[in-house]
């Protein structure tokens, strides 16, 4: 498996991806059912996900999973919107993610070689291209943040690929197609997730077969 020049362009232009605008369809009080109140990390303050308006299976849980993969790597399951932290005897800790739509996906061996608390989101060149209504840098802390409280850079033989593990401001993303490439989490799930992987963590993303998850 390999990240073609295609697709690392597209990454790149990407980075992240992440929605700085509400769906249309969870405007207002529908996307305010998905918050229960606030928590404060490192200075700064999010909005905490309400789990029970969230699908048990993508909620954070040690599961059975039987990978060739060594304990600590983190494998992406796109095609079912799975990360995993490989554990030892055949399981792991899995979290229900978010992925790229389609055009974005893309599949691959990286390793974690950066990390961020309260990451500061710039859209690249080719992103403003697309989308000249955003702004140019936003600060990390900012409630328009699309990065949320933790952002792990995935870089492949030194370079970075443009692609993220990060936080979201949409919880009922998670389960979908519907990034730029990046992998989007529950802003606790991203913070936990943080904790475990230090740098040099091995990132395995599974090729994209088929939305089979409708979340």
């Amino acid at each position: 498996m390999s990240v073609s020049r295609r697709d690392f362009l597209t990454g790149s232009a990407a980075l992240g991806g992440a929605l700085l605008l509400r769906s249309p369809s969870y405007a207002n009080a529908a996307a305010d059912a998905y918050f229960r109140g606030y928590a404060e990390d490192n200075g700064f303050r999010y909005r905490l996900t309400n789990f029970k308006k969230i699908d048990p299976v993508w909620q954070r849980q040690v599961v059975k999973y039987f990978s060739t993969e060594s304990p600590g790597t983190v494998v992406v399951d796109s095609t079912n919107h799975f990360l995993y932290v490989v554990y030892e005897n055949n399981t792991a800790l899995r979290y229900g993610v978010g992925v790229g739509k389609e055009g974005f996906q893309w599949f691959g061996r990286a390793r974690i070689d950066r990390k961020a608390i309260w990451p500061q989101w710039v859209p690249p060149p080719e992103m403003l291209q697309r989308r000249p209504d955003l702004p140019r840098r936003v600060e990390g802390g900012a409630a328009n943040n699309p990065l949320g409280p933790r952002a792990m850079y995935l870089y492949r033989d030194g370079a970075d690929l443009g692609y993220r593990l990060h936080g979201t401001l949409e919880p009922w993303s998670i389960g979908r197609d519907v990034s730029s490439g990046c992998i989007r989490m529950f802003p606790e799930d991203v913070i936990d997730l943080y904790q475990r992987c230090p740098k040099g963590t091995r990132v395995l993303v599974l090729e994209h077969l088929g939305e089979k998850n409708a979340g």
